[in-house]
């Protein structure tokens, strides 16, 4: 167009580690004061797209590995981890605050080997559960509290960690009404996250969805119950632990001014049989989730693979049942048939 004046045009040069910009002049991420990109543009990130920096050259993947940006950002993440014996066993691993991210970060979880790890000596001695519950991004409660998997009381009784006495409850501004709006909120509004941290292992692992799986309200007693859950493969112990669900419930009840407290919150892990498992073989799962590697995968969409792996196997359980039956009431028929005609003789 006549009278119209275009901009000379802009050419990229990439160099191992930096790319370039020419326009005229070179701009690079490199000329930039490092007290601008560390005090203006790193601290702004969060986890994952800060750890997507440290992949674009070697000079921002040294100032990301300082180690007071993954301190600020797992202490914004997860306040419950803001708590000196947490924050000493996490300074033990590998890499600080970054390897903890790193591992509690929520993704899928690939167990580390098969086979049966429940008398493996190696087992962890002892269980940190850090655990953050939000509503509309606000946070409602947190929690660390450890568990000792030492004892035969332990390993032989139904594992089950439990973060509230039975007489305690936690106030909360959630609203409670005898509607479905109570549920629905809850499904768009409520997330949790529950770590476990491995303190010899130097390992730890988020075991929550992050948003719920199921809400519902008990018919009898009102409360509303919140699901979170992850999988987790088995490995070894029978068909039935092939896959482990790692379910924590949260349970809300009314209160005389007309919002919920938080009465319980709760971790268990399930069996492909509906079965909860006791600690000796929990210890085992966890194990192997925390050794092992954090895959891609989306965790609502394997809770619901896992449950319909549970549904299949329920009904092939059923049906083997029922041949099973008919098989012993066609013996018993025979029987029964035999001896008449024995005594008719």
């Amino acid at each position: 167009m006549a009278g119209s004046s275009t901009s000379p045009p802009v050419q990229v040069r990439c160099t191992p580690g930096i790319t370039t910009v020419d326009e005229n002049n070179f701009a690079a991420i490199s000329i930039v004061h490092q007290d601008i990109i560390e005090t203006h543009i790193l601290t702004r990130l969060d986890g994952p797209t800060l750890a997507s920096a440290s992949c674009a050259s070697t000079h921002l993947l040294a100032l990301v590995s300082q180690e007071n940006l993954w301190t600020n950002i797992c202490l914004s993440t997860w306040p419950s981890i803001d708590s000196p014996r947490v924050r000493h066993v996490i300074s033990s691993f590998h890499h600080s605050f970054r390897s903890f991210f790193s591992d509690a970060f929520p993704l899928a979880i690939e167990p580390a080997i098969s086979g049966d790890l429940s008398e493996n000596p190696n087992l962890p001695s002892e269980l940190i559960s850090a655990v953050d519950v939000y509503y509309k991004e606000e946070l409602i409660f947190s929690k660390v509290i450890e568990t000792e998997t030492v004892s035969a009381w332990f390993n032989s009784s139904p594992f089950r960690v439990d973060l509230l006495d039975p007489k305690e409850a936690v106030s909360t501004r959630i609203p409670n009404s005898d509607k479905d709006d109570t549920c629905r909120d809850l499904e768009e509004d409520m997330e949790l996250s529950w770590i476990m941290i491995d303190p010899t292992g130097k390992r730890a692992m988020n075991l929550s969805s992050q948003r719920p799986v199921t809400v519902h309200r008990h018919w009898l007693s009102g409360e509303v119950h919140v699901k979170f859950a992850s999988v987790i493969g088995g490995g070894g112990n029978g068909a039935a632990t092939e896959w482990v669900q790692c379910g924590v419930v949260v349970t809300c009840g009314g209160s005389m001014g007309g919002e919920m407290h938080v009465r319980e919150v709760s971790l268990q892990l399930e069996d492909m049989d509906g079965m909860y498992l006791n600690g000796k073989d929990s210890l085992g799962i966890l194990k192997r989730g925390l050794e092992g590697k954090r895959g891609k995968g989306k965790r609502k969409k394997e809770v619901e693979d896992f449950l319909e792996r549970k549904r299949e196997r329920k009904e092939w359980r059923t049906k083997r049942e029922g041949t099973l039956d008919m098989l012993c009431v066609a013996f018993g028929v025979s029987a029964f048939a035999y001896s008449a005609l024995f005594f008719l003789r």
